[in-house]
């Protein structure tokens, strides 16, 4: 694995319940690799027991609020926008010229594909993390991207013909593939991923989650400790409204299409993404 990359897992709370560090090995990820901690977490001490000193980097929450946007004045620390930011401070004291943000609960890494056979969508754990870190890197310098992401289970809801066969979305969610250089503001105290991709995708930065990988994530609100308490006190309702602020244009609230039916946000493609337009459709204006 190259050296000037690492995996930064964000956690807080779950000193003894790091899933994805697990998930990770035994993917075959034999990287360098750091757990991001808030000076404000009370298991600090529990984590450099557990995982060794030079694994644990602590930084201080006061210090990345000075620095960033919460889109509110409720001062709720209690979220992952610290951690989110902080990382790339982090990757530069380190010397990293990549870095990999992840949270704490994945419990596996997959490949997707089409059965030609049976014709349905299949999934293979992987065994070769090391190499898809490695494309993805390849695949966030050749395209000049933003920040690049693993697909999440959802976005293979509807098997074949939904719009994973794609094999690129424009967001980015969970896991984030940054070059340090190319900093990435994370804005809102909730939902902060989505009040990324589509501030930053109105003002036309590339972002993209690839559907040949993806990650397995625990329900939300199932594990304890991370955001959990924050989803507790205010719901996805709430959540949702992060993204209207930073977004109006493109950003709005409707129901999910579950069994119980929640609130939730709706991005519509058609107002966040600029479209290339052809050139056969160029105007030239003539001056007299």
């Amino acid at each position: 694995m190259r050296n000037d990359f690492a995996i930064f897992i964000l956690t807080h709370g779950r000193a003894n319940n790091v899933i994805t560090l697990k998930s990770m090995e035994q993917a075959g990820y034999d990287g360098r690799y750091y757990l991001i901690v808030d000076n404000e977490d009370d298991q600090v001490d529990i984590y450099r027991q557990n995982f060794g000193v030079d694994k644990v980097i602590v930084f201080d929450k006061e210090e990345v609020l000075r620095k960033i946007d919460t889109g509110d004045n409720f001062h709720k620390k209690g979220v992952i926008l610290y951690a989110r930011n902080a990382c790339f401070d982090i990757a530069k004291e380190l010397g990293l010229k990549y870095f990999l943000e992840l949270d704490d609960d994945y419990t596996c890494f997959s490949y997707r594909f089409i059965d030609p056979v049976l014709n349905i969508l299949k999934e293979i754990y992987s065994k070769q993390l090391n190499r898809i870190i490695n494309m993805m890197i390849y695949f966030l310098e050749s395209t000049g991207a933003l920040t690049v992401a693993l697909a999440q289970n959802g976005d293979f809801i509807g098997g074949i013909g939904s719009r994973w066969e794609k094999g690129i979305l424009r967001k980015a969610m969970n896991s984030f593939f940054c070059k340090t250089e190319n900093r990435v503001n994370f804005v809102g105290t909730l939902n902060e991923d989505v009040n990324m991709y589509t501030s930053y995708g109105l003002r036309g930065n590339l972002i993209m989650s690839i559907t040949l990988f993806s990650l397995h994530q625990l329900q939300t609100q199932t594990n304890k400790g991370g955001m959990t308490d924050a989803y507790h006190d205010d719901g996805t309702y709430v959540k949702s409204f992060y993204s209207i602020l930073y977004s109006p244009s493109c950003v709005k609230v409707a129901f999910m299409n579950t069994a119980n039916k929640r609130i939730h946000h709706k991005v519509s493609w058609e107002h966040c993404a600029p479209k290339i337009i052809r050139q056969e459709y160029k105007k030239v204006m003539s001056h007299a």
